[in-house]
């Protein structure tokens, strides 16, 4: 499946839902399913600037893709950051490179979210380009 077929299911699963606050409970309910982080990959480095609560992105290739581990201290932040895990994580640096995050508008996601939180999704979908960029060989 490639990025825009997940990206396209996820704006369908939220069309499901009536209001925010059930998207939000669904957010929380994927950020429960969220394969549990390595603590030593819990560090200052991994960590992402500009978010309002703890966030950790850690990457490393598997053959030619790339495989994301994240989490965070915060509900709803860890089950953005679960979505994002969808989309980007076992995939190679070049698809995560060429695909676009318009999604995220066309859910209504950001316009949802604190400024601060909003100002974090854009931090974390920031360092995982940069890890595409850097892992791309």
């Amino acid at each position: 499946m490639k990025i825009a077929d997940i990206q396209n299911n996820i704006k369908e699963d939220f069309e499901l839902f009536e209001n925010w606050d059930e998207r939000f409970e669904y957010l929380i309910s994927l950020g429960k399913t969220l394969k549990p982080m390595q603590e030593i990959h819990k560090s200052d480095e991994n960590i992402i600037k500009g978010c309002q609560s703890k966030v950790w992105i850690f990457a490393y290739k598997n053959e030619d893709k790339l495989v994301f581990e994240a989490d965070s201290d915060a509900i709803i932040t860890k089950g953005i950051v679960a979505l994002l895990m969808l989309v980007f994580s076992n995939r190679t640096a070049s698809e995560i490179l060429e695909a676009d995050t318009k999604f995220i508008d066309e859910i209504g996601l950001k316009e949802h979210l604190s400024p601060n939180r909003a100002n974090g999704l854009v931090s974390m979908i920031k360092q995982i380009k940069l890890y595409a960029l850097a892992l791309q060989n």
